[in-house]
């Protein structure tokens, strides 16, 4: 308010002279406002050009001016005095403005300076933040990287970061012996796999740096090792059985071959030290050695003995016994090798007219049938029995239609090409080999080879009935002879039965474990039943003709199995199948029937004494085309001969 306070004295001082200069002063006292501490300061410079009186009176002046006191006594200056004063302000004038316009210049040369600085400071401020930037750029460059094995995986994902590490190393171990080559795996992998889950555990941090741990690798180089010798690796083979002289019934060995081993832990440590070298595509040539055979052929010949034997005895039917010699022919000498299947179908081949077979009786869907090769499933389940007490393995084994009469019932096989099959695996660690011999009626199979049960130890079944299942329903006959409605029997029904098989193995003599093998079913037979049903009653004179028929009829049938057409049915007058007699001491491993009506081991190793043979029931034990599917036999329940299975 001074400023303005003495702007108006100034104008009002003014008042008496000229307005003109009172609006300059106005004008300057306004440029001072605007110049914002220059009204003051230029009052100031007007008192002082008057004096220190003259400041006084003005100061004066303008404390009265203050008061609202005013009238020309109170001015005591004189004319010329004033009027110089007046002239000095006038003159002062333009140096107010002067000062002003150069203020406002200082002013605007401040702001523009200002300004600047700031610019400089804003581009300071970028050339500080780009030096940063680079300076942040040459440390993430530098000491703010996590490295592995030398690569920075800093922004890096897990996966990404074990690829890169991977490709950094490009691995190409490879390992040959003569022709052969294979390359080896990354032995890093698993512990690259494992560092990265320990870094990326957590997060990131900047300037670590890490290595693969490769100094225990052993176990990587050790499986990688294992895997060429998996390969590469030629098990030595032992020599055994390579055939069978059948002129002088004798078996012959040839030397087994050497095999190659690769060293496993000399190619294990060239891995790891072409790792610690850091070369990483070494060809590493593996070391391998020979290893020969356990044994020789002689030494082989020597422990080669015969391991299981059986011995059924067969009928006088001359067709019968033709087929069972020609199934015989074809299994003798037979090799089996260690862990190879045989198969009986597969070894006799179709049994055919061609190759020699002869039409004997045989079931088929519960049918007398005329088939070639009828009993050869006697061959069959002799040889069942025998692979049985070698100690070896069946896969397949069906049981007949009918109860045979050779065997032991639930100790049979049946056959038929095409049809039922009877199959054993060598589990042993040499070649096998069968044996037959016939000579009829006597019929002798055995196994030769290295003894598979330990010494002592033997093996058989031992079979029990378990039940009787109902005959088949009658078969009747029309008699007119007889009088209506009336019936005669004239052959009585037979139950079927099911019998119960088991694995008995002695130590010693000593029973050590029974262990269930297998069911088997025999189908029963049908009553024969005459009756009239006609209601006629034929005269005395018709009997007479129909009973001669019937005898001229009779004559024909065979009076014992093996009957003119082969082995025909069963019934009155057909003679049983009389068991085989062994005269002296019998063969280690021979088994030949004995006491009727039980299982009894036999002497020796693999000896067997059958049940006594029943009475023959239609042709049993006779090779019969189609007719059920086989079940397996063996460790596992065997099949049973159902009804509408076939009979052989």
């Amino acid at each position: 308010m001074s400023s303005n306070y003495n702007s108006g004295s100034g104008r009002r001082a003014a008042g008496s002279g000229a307005s003109g200069r009172s609006s300059g002063s106005r004008t300057s006292a306004g440029r001072s406002h605007t110049a914002g501490s220059g009204r003051s300061s230029g009052s100031g410079r007007v008192s002082q050009g008057s004096g220190r009186t003259g400041r006084t009176d003005y100061g004066a002046h303008t404390r009265h001016s203050q008061s609202g006191h005013s009238g020309p006594a109170r001015y005591s200056y004189s004319s010329g005095h004033h009027g110089r004063h007046r002239r000095r302000r006038a003159s002062a004038a333009p140096a107010v403005l002067l000062g002003a316009a150069g203020i406002i210049i200082l002013i605007l040369c401040i702001s523009l300076a200002v300004k600047g600085c700031k610019g400089k400071e804003n581009g300071g401020e970028s050339s500080a933040e780009a030096s940063e930037s680079g300076s942040t750029a040459e440390e993430t460059a530098g000491g703010e990287q996590v490295t592995v094995e030398g690569v920075n995986i800093m922004g890096l994902s897990q996966e990404a970061a074990r690829k890169a590490i991977l490709d950094q190393y490009n691995w190409g171990m490879k390992v040959t012996y003569q022709d052969k080559e294979t390359e080896v795996n990354n032995l890093m992998e698993a512990k690259l796999d494992e560092l990265l889950e320990g870094i990326y555990a957590s997060e990131l941090k900047p300037g670590e740096s890490y290595e693969i741990d490769t100094a225990n690798l052993l176990d990587a180089a050790k499986s990688e090792a294992a895997l060429v010798a998996g390969s590469w690796n030629m098990v030595a083979k032992n020599g055994g059985i390579s055939g069978y002289d059948k002129q002088s019934g004798k078996f012959t060995f040839t030397e087994g071959s050497n095999g190659l081993v690769i060293d496993q832990d000399k190619l294990a440590q060239d891995m790891l030290a072409a790792v610690a070298q850091k070369d990483y595509d070494a060809v590493i040539e593996a070391q391998v050695r020979e290893v020969s055979p356990d044994t020789t052929a002689a030494q082989l010949a020597e422990r080669y003995k015969t391991i299981g034997t059986y011995t059924t005895k067969t009928t006088s039917n001359s067709n019968r016994n033709e087929n069972i010699r020609l199934a015989c022919e074809a299994l003798n000498g037979t090799i089996v090798n260690p862990g190879q299947a045989f198969s009986f179908n597969d070894t006799t081949g179709a049994r055919t007219v061609e190759k020699g077979y002869k039409p004997a009786t045989a079931y088929l869907n519960g049918e007398i049938v005329q088939e070639p090769g009828g009993g050869v499933c006697q061959v069959s389940s002799t040889l069942y029995n025998a692979v049985i007490f070698a100690g070896l393995k069946t896969t397949e084994r069906k049981a007949h239609t009918y109860e045979p009469s050779y065997v032991t019932p639930g100790e049979d096989a049946a056959v038929s090409y095409g049809g039922p099959d009877f199959k054993f695996v060598n589990t042993s660690d040499y070649p096998i080999a069968i044996k037959t011999s016939f000579s009829a009626p006597e019929l002798t199979i055995s196994i030769y080879g290295i003894p598979i049960l330990e010494e002592g130890t033997k093996v058989k079944m031992e079979s029990k009935k378990s039940g009787n299942l109902d005959p088949p329903a009658p078969v009747y006959e029309e008699d007119q002879t007889l009088q209506p409605d009336e019936e005669k029997i004239v052959k009585e029904g037979v139950p079927g039965t099911s019998w119960s098989t088991y694995l008995v193995i002695t130590k010693d003599g000593v029973e050590v474990s029974r262990e269930f093998f297998h069911n088997s079913s025999y189908r029963g037979k049908s009553a024969q039943i005459k009756r009239n049903t006609s209601g006629v009653v034929l005269t005395t004179a018709a009997e007479t003709t129909e009973s001669s028929e019937a005898e001229s009829i009779d004559a024909n049938l065979p009076t014992s199995e093996g009957g003119p057409a082969g082995e025909g049915p069963g019934g009155e007058g057909i003679a049983p199948t009389v068991p085989a007699q062994t005269t002296g001491a019998p063969a280690e491993g021979t088994t030949t029937p004995q006491n009727p009506g039980s299982v009894n081991p036999g002497e020796n190793n693999g000896q067997m004494t059958p049940q006594s043979p029943q009475t023959p029931q239609d042709g049993q034990g006779q090779d019969a085309p189609g007719g059920g599917v086989p079940s397996p036999g063996g460790n596992t329940p065997g099949g049973s001969g159902g009804p509408g299975g076939p009979g052989m």
